[in-house]
């Protein structure tokens, strides 16, 4: 039983924003499709921010992106999320559940399901020994349940699921409905209700764990997501994230805009091999130099500080949190990054870069 007098650590986004959504639905003037809890124009509204309505922007990316995923799911389509990973599809995922259903925990993890019952359905075995198979002793999967409320479904990491599986949602993504053939008559066969669909998502370092066939992919409309571009929006993303976090962790500290900055453009050049100004540089191979990473580092500082540094974020720890997000055992990736600082953090001359790369220079230098 959960303890009442602790926190939750994370709450979904139907209830961290529930007041958000509360106003969004009450001013929203727009029409909505059949099972919807806002308007496509709502949708986007909460997805992105629209202060004119209030609500806050919780996704940097380019609107025809958000735009096209709402569209689909209005749709007989589903929408697939594809991207590197941390680049936030989960997360887009989620909004766009919360904001459509104002349900987002139906969920299913494709390295995590091996069988059909695991996807649909199964059984209580002590009910269906005493009664045998009635509809009291079904066990309903995230994929039925939102069959039968209308709600949408979210499917993580697709093409870790096997091939049989994917056939059952090939199924599913035709005809609307499950089978049921243990039970009789209107039991036998569940349909989906209005406002059901599916949002998949999968890493471009799975999409040949398990190809989806080509009837599958048939059925969803493919949107790429990919990191974000503007240094400055990356910065804001990981000082808001960052925020959130620490507050979760019952951590009062501020991020330091400086640090964060140097954190994200760090992230940004080493992941897209080039700096800001147009010089080359290595790209590392093995690490995941997403945002999500960046706020990871944040947040693990900001509780540093807390317990260590009298409530104060300070760029002489910055290398200490850098290295084990970054390198990851990695002997090559530690001489490209060897090579970066020497040759881009070396140069700069405001005092944060100076203190990280003097850090560097004693603890890390290849």
């Amino acid at each position: 039983m959960a303890d009442p007098g602790k926190a939750a650590q994370r709450l979904p986004a139907e209830i961290y924003y529930a007041d958000e959504l509360a106003a969004l639905r009450k001013a929203d003037p727009y029409p909505r499709p059949p099972g919807w809890c806002l308007s496509p124009k709502g949708v986007e509204a909460f997805v992105l921010g629209d202060a004119a309505q209030g609500s806050t922007p919780k996704f940097v990316a380019p609107s025809a992106i958000v735009t096209r995923v709402i569209v689909s799911l209005a749709t007989q389509r589903g929408a697939m999320l594809v991207g590197e990973p941390g680049t936030a599809k989960s997360w887009l995922s989620e909004l766009i559940c919360a904001a459509i259903s104002n349900n987002s925990t139906l969920v299913v993890q494709g390295g995590a399901i091996e069988t059909l019952q695991q996807l649909l359905y199964s059984w209580n075995s002590s009910i269906l020994e005493r009664k045998g198979p009635c509809i009291e002793a079904l066990i309903p999967g995230p994929i039925y349940r939102g069959m039968e409320a209308g709600l949408l479904v979210r499917f993580e990491e697709i093409a870790r699921s096997s091939p049989a599986l994917q056939d059952a949602l090939l199924s599913i993504m035709s005809e609307r409905s499950i089978p049921i053939p243990e039970l009789s008559g209107d039991q036998s066969i569940l349909y989906a209700r209005e406002g059901f669909n599916l949002v998949a998502t999968s890493n471009t370092s799975d999409l040949g764990v398990n190809e989806m066939s080509a009837a599958l992919k048939r059925r969803m409309n493919f949107e790429t997501i990919r990191p974000i571009s503007s240094v400055d929006d990356e910065i804001a993303v990981v000082l808001r994230e960052a925020r959130k976090l620490l507050q979760g962790s019952g951590v009062t500290v501020e991020p330091d805009k400086d640090i964060v900055r140097a954190l994200v453009l760090i992230f940004h050049e080493l992941r897209n091999g080039q700096t800001l100004d147009g010089r080359s540089t290595d790209r590392l191979t093995s690490a995941v130099l997403s945002t999500a990473e960046a706020v990871s580092v944040a947040h693990a500082m900001g509780v540093y500080a807390y317990y260590y540094r009298d409530g104060v974020m300070q760029a002489e720890d910055f290398t200490d949190f850098l290295v084990g997000a970054v390198v990851k055992n990695n002997a090559a990736d530690l001489k490209r990054i060897n090579h970066y600082f020497e040759s881009e953090v070396a140069l700069r001359k405001e005092s944060v870069w100076q203190i990280i790369y003097e850090r560097w220079r004693k603890s890390f230098r290849y």
